[in-house]
């Protein structure tokens, strides 16, 4: 089970119309985003999850496992170069002008 998806969706993105879905269930060990709100990580010992800037714009990553986050552009919070989640971290993501922020994250998670 690689990749999930679940209702599909119709959105415009930075002026262009992508068809998504709004959910994916992601197992794979490297994925691109394209468009979707939510994306759950789970099933692999760790991912590489690329923020895909020209058809996504607004994303949350539910990591259920060790996720590494890498922007296509510019930088994370204009600071880094890539973040990594551990199992159960949960972050909201925006692109605005050039950058991706961080507009919500539930912390670090101990186990």
């Amino acid at each position: 089970m690689p990749v999930l998806r679940t209702i599909p969706s119709t959105r415009v993105i930075n002026g262009t119309t992508v068809q998504t879905s709004e959910c994916a269930i992601v197992s794979e060990y490297e994925y691109l985003t394209y468009g979707e709100s939510t994306i759950v990580v789970k099933g692999v010992s760790s991912c590489k999850l690329r923020l895909n800037s020209s058809n996504t714009d607004h994303v949350v990553i539910k990591a259920l496992t060790k996720v590494l986050i890498i922007p296509d552009r510019g930088s994370i919070d204009e600071e880094y170069d890539e973040i990594e989640l551990n199992k159960g971290a949960c972050v909201e993501f925006r692109y605005i002008g050039g950058c991706w922020y961080i507009l919500s994250s539930d912390g670090l998670k101990f186990s």
